[in-house]
């Protein structure tokens, strides 16, 4: 078994300011529909080719959520990864994401208050031209003790359409 086979986290003492890390996922349209099914969302601009082609982005768009979602892997599975707490996070949308854009979701330590054992973290999704299309900060109730788990195989997601 290989690294990428386990998630590892880094404990409140492993971590430093200025440690980043990220993920990198092209946009899908199974993407955004799983992800209106999950939530409920279905805004027209996220699901209807129809409508969203004379929107204000002509072409249908991920939810602002999907693409903040990619921070939440980041900072549970990579940085610090499993045992972190979210206590916090701001998002400020500034692009839209659309089918086919690589996002990369990119988290980068701020602050660390050891007494209270939280960091702070910088939070940057940009798209394949390196235009930022998010921005935010997370805090986080960093783990205490270090954990290594075999990543937990996920089922296959189908889309049936009734007609």
């Amino acid at each position: 078994m290989s690294n990428e086979d386990f998630l590892e986290n880094r404990t409140l003492e492993e971590i430093n300011i200025g440690d980043t890390s990220n993920i990198v996922k092209q946009v899908t349209k199974k993407d955004i529909e799983v992800f209106a099914i999950m939530s409920g969302d279905v805004n027209p601009a996220h699901v209807d080719e129809e409508f969203a082609k004379n929107s204000i982005f002509q072409k249908v768009i991920a939810h602002g959520i999907w693409t903040g979602s990619l921070i939440s892997a980041v900072l549970g599975t990579k940085l610090p990864g499993p045992g972190a707490i979210y206590m916090s996070q701001s998002f400020k949308f500034l692009k839209p994401v659309g089918i086919g854009d690589t996002i990369t979701a990119t988290v980068t330590v701020t602050q660390k208050d050891v007494e209270k054992k939280r960091i702070t973290l910088d939070c940057v999704c940009t798209n394949q031209d390196n235009n930022k299309v998010l921005t935010g900060e997370a805090l986080i109730l960093a783990p205490k003790e270090k954990i290594k788990r075999k990543k937990v195989p996920l089922p296959q997601v189908e889309i049936n359409f009734n007609t």
